[in-house]
Order: C-alpha cells, then structure tokens, then sequence
C-alpha cells in the first residue's frame, strides 16, 4: 500500500537527499519546475531528467533516468499515469535503486505501485511533494 500516513510522510521527508524529478519543466510557472524548485530551496539535491532540456534549476539535465551520475533516493514523477509503467520499468532497471518513488497529485498506477512496493521502493501517490512538504516539515516560503 502506499504511504498516506502523516508519521511515514515525514519520515521519508526527513531521509531524502537527492531527489530525481521526472518531467521536470524550466517554465517558471509550471508545477513541475515550481514543486522541484521549491525542494531545492530547501535544501534538497534536485536530479532533473528531461530529453527536452539541457539544464535546470543550475543542474545539467539527462533524458532518461539511467543517465543519472548519482542515485536518487527519491524519484519525483510528473508524468501522466499512463506513462507510469514505463518509468517503473526504468527505475527497477537502475543498478540502484530509490527508497521512493512520488506521484503527483493526480497520479496514480496501482499495478506500477505493487511492482514497485514487491521491489522494496516505497510509493506515495497522489499526493504534492511540495505541499506535502510545507505541511509537515518545511515553512511557508
């Protein structure tokens, strides 16, 4: 089951480096270059992996997650849930693996989700990093 306790949120929260963020926009205004932006401010290495950019937030960008030079301990998915699985795949692919995958709000896979969870990755769906961050950890910027 994914994480939706208040206690575990926090938890991982306060345990996550490095967090590579999937779908991650350089729009200003855009969730997925907003939610990551704010992470970092707050002292989070951002891992931002794209094929249509080649730098954000400072960091250079990868196109895939296999690209990446360090592991993430948390993957941070802004894409559509029907991409999911194929993301998935990639992340059980990685010689290391990520203690978390994150869905954004309004996303959700269940099957990618018990695939994930029978890997020993732990998911939170549906749910905003960013909110769920200022909530029980960070302070309002």
């Amino acid at each position: 089951m994914p994480i939706t306790d208040d206690a575990a949120l926090t938890a991982l929260l306060r345990r996550i480096e490095r967090i590579a963020v999937v779908g991650i926009k350089a729009g200003a205004t855009d969730d997925a270059f907003e939610v990551p932006a704010y992470m970092q401010r707050h002292g989070y290495r951002i891992l931002p992996v794209s094929p249509k950019l080649d730098r954000v937030l400072s960091e250079r960008c990868v196109p895939v997650l296999g690209d990446l030079d360090e592991t993430p301990d948390l993957v941070n998915l802004f894409r559509a849930s029907s991409h999911i699985p194929g993301h998935v795949d990639e992340i059980l692919a990685l010689e290391s693996k990520p203690t978390a995958v994150w869905m954004q709000l309004g996303i959700a896979h269940p099957e990618a989700t018990a695939r994930l969870e029978a890997a020993g990755i732990e998911v939170v769906e549906y749910r905003c990093l960013m909110v769920e961050h200022r909530r029980l950890v960070g302070r309002r910027d």
